[in-house]
């Protein structure tokens, strides 16, 4: 096997590693439905060796389907999240045997690969980049059902990247058009095609997300029980959820404290304020005297070379 291929293969090694991490649990634990948003957890193992086997081994190897059967209890688009721990999916056991015998097919698949090959699953093994990204998107929804448990001692932290110090607060963004979406980026999504032009005044944006200290100023003004800087709906949203601060916030004393992954924690006031929803998120902005970027002013900002008039 080439540099390429054994690349890929320890790809596909490594994000197994967080899958079977994620699932290595009491089997109640991964056969239960923590929230309705959510799968239970050993549907979402079984669905990556499934998704493997439909792309990898039939469609670019040719390889006679092994599990013909369960194709529709694992099809995500059929069967809402809310239904899935009502059908008769596989077992902790029998998933993590499934997707064993699926990967060692696949890693023959990868052997036999030419990477020349005009067919699209097959150049530039586009097919095996496919999976990878499909199951590393399905290791952040397992990490979501995780923190939704409320269940402690799994998740552990890994060291925080070091942060960039100084630059300004927020940069400004010129007038004028830029390229949206792609026609070319290989796993993108429908809805990111095709590549269009978007023309957009100049404006100003943050440069880094909202801190957890600027979110607290917030809550800490009254900003929940202010009808002034949420929209209606909004504001139709905090009276029914009684939400008072991000989900998994609480207060003790003059302490904010959060519970992550069944572990409370006082606030880090350093780190990007997380679990606010689109109301939350509007009525803080209103009340910092600005507002939400649009989708086409962050994607320019984020992703756009004026110099070279191309996506970075």
């Amino acid at each position: 096997m080439n540099d390429f291929k054994e690349r890929i293969a320890a790809e596909l090694t490594a994000v197994r590693g967080r899958s079977l991490a994620y699932t290595d649990a009491e089997d109640d634990l991964l056969v239960r439905q923590h929230s309705p948003l959510m799968s239970p957890l050993v549907w979402d193992l079984a669905h990556v060796g499934n998704y493997e086997e439909l792309w990898v081994l039939r469609e670019a190897g040719g390889i006679t389907p092994l599990r013909p059967e369960i194709d529709d209890l694992y099809d995500a688009f059929k069967h809402p999240r809310k239904n899935r721990p009502s059908l008769p999916i596989l077992g902790p056991a029998e998933a993590r045997r499934y997707i064993e015998g699926v990967r060692g097919r696949v890693l023959d698949v990868l052997d036999a690969l030419d990477p020349e090959n005009p067919d699209p699953l097959h150049r530039d093994a586009f097919v095996f980049g496919l999976v990878i990204q499909h199951e590393h998107q399905h290791d952040e929804t397992m990490l979501a059902t995780w923190q939704l448990s409320g269940t402690a001692g799994l998740i552990r932290d890994g060291e925080l990247p070091p942060g960039k110090q100084g630059g300004p607060e927020e940069v400004f963004v010129p007038a004028g058009p830029f390229t949206m979406g792609t026609g070319s980026l290989p796993w993108a999504y429908d809805n990111e095609r095709p590549a269009h032009r978007v023309d957009l005044p100049a404006y100003w944006i943050d440069r880094l997300p909202v801190g957890n200290r600027a979110y607290a100023d917030f809550v800490e003004d009254g900003g929940y029980d202010d009808p002034r800087w949420w929209s209606p709906q909004g504001w139709a949203w905090r009276r029914e959820t009684g939400a008072f601060a991000p989900l998994f916030w609480t207060r003790d004393g003059d302490t904010w404290w959060r519970t992550r992954f069944g572990r409370p924690e006082p606030v880090p006031m350093d780190e990007p304020v997380q679990h606010v929803c689109w109301h939350e998120a509007e009525a803080y902005a209103r009340w910092a005297g600005k507002r939400l970027p649009t989708e086409a002013e962050w994607e320019k900002a984020c992703g756009w070379d004026p110099e070279r008039e191309r996506a970075r």
